[in-house]
């Protein structure tokens, strides 16, 4: 159960990420970064480890997209 959540979680967050890619958007990654958060306590505290992974993947893209754009953009 909490697998599904922590996936919900992450499809949350990556709904937030996807338009924070466009050029002065960027603020919105640090809107998801609490979510992505969430979601990788959750995803570790399940058994299984797949919405653990998701998140942490969108997590990678967020971390990549802040730096490109020097943590604002």
């Amino acid at each position: 159960m909490l697998n599904l959540a922590s996936i919900l979680v992450g499809i949350l967050s990556l709904a937030i990420v996807i338009p924070s890619q466009i050029p002065l958007l960027g603020w919105g990654n640090w809107f998801a970064l609490p979510l992505i958060v969430v979601g990788i306590v959750l995803g570790q505290l399940s058994s299984s480890r797949g919405g653990r992974n998701f998140n942490l993947v969108v997590l990678l893209i967020v971390i990549v997209r802040l730096s490109l754009g020097g943590g604002i953009f």
